[in-house]
């Protein structure tokens, strides 16, 4: 089944599901899990100059032969680059290296919240250019949304955030949905944590598919993108298969009872980089 799509304001055309490449290694290592991912029907590629693998990202693509405008690419603003034109001179460092001339979507990778407002001036700019199809935000909690749509011409359309079945960010996906702002997890396995949990695999057994891709599904069947990572081919198809089952309103309650706020990357108010 084809991955389902999400229309970001009504103009841009996303994937529900996508490939994740945090701490995925430059060169062989990127060029392998992408080249599998869209081999599997996957059609998003979720990067950050911060992963150091855009280059590899971008090879992939290319040696796949499919046409650029069948796959969305991301990428990410790293902190140290926030401001207006530093962040208009990192985007353009980002196409270079992968080997393009836009980005489908471009989002701070954290806030920096005395240069938030400098900063999404910027991406309004670029996404006026054409170099970023749509802009958005990661690891915003909604006070540093607040900050942002008080100056803003135009709104995120999405919001990347940790969330996962032990952490479900409720209250960001409220504000997120309140300007129209796609809620997308990152680390959407817990980094594996999740796949121990007794309740998933309960439904897993009932259902007879994975922990993880009762965590996905979960996350699909609540109006929440995903982009899980792997760097193995099994795990990457296995991910992708997701579409042939659901949930009930019974398992989707069960799994909105094992919100604890347990996270395993640092809370926003509180990084240290």
């Amino acid at each position: 089944m084809t991955i389902p799509l999400t229309t970001l304001h009504g103009i841009v055309d996303m994937p529900m599901l996508g490939l994740g490449v945090f701490k995925t290694q430059d060169g062989h290592q990127v060029r392998e899990a992408v080249t599998w991912a869209l081999e599997q029907g996957y059609r998003l590629i979720d990067t950050a100059a911060i992963y150091q693998n855009e280059r590899g990202v971008g090879e992939a693509i290319e040696i796949s032969g499919i046409p650029r405008d069948e796959i969305f690419v991301t990428t990410k603003l790293w902190n140290t680059e926030q401001g207006y034109d530093t962040s208009l001179a990192a985007l353009s460092e980002s196409l270079e290296r992968l080997g393009m001339d836009h980005v489908d979507l471009y989002l701070i990778h954290w806030p920096v919240p005395d240069k938030t407002e400098d900063t999404w001036k910027a991406m309004e700019h670029l996404h006026s250019e054409g170099l970023a199809r749509a802009i958005g935000i990661s690891n915003f909690e909604p006070h540093h949304l607040d900050q942002l749509m008080a100056n803003a011409s135009v709104a995120p359309a999405v919001n990347q955030v940790e969330l996962h079945p032990h952490l479900q960010q409720t209250d960001i996906r409220a504000a997120n949905a309140v300007v129209g702002c796609l809620t997308q997890s990152w680390s959407p396995l817990k980094q594996g944590q999740v796949l121990s949990d007794e309740t998933l695999l309960s439904i897993a057994s009932e259902l007879n598919v994975s922990p993880a891709q009762v965590a996905i599904r979960w996350q699909l069947q609540s109006d929440i993108a995903v982009i899980p990572k792997s760097v193995a081919k099994h795990r990457i198809r296995e991910n992708r298969e997701v579409f042939g089952f659901a949930l009930t309103d019974d398992h989707m309650a069960s799994i909105a009872a094992l919100d604890v706020g347990d996270r395993v990357g640092p809370h926003p108010d509180h990084r240290d980089f």
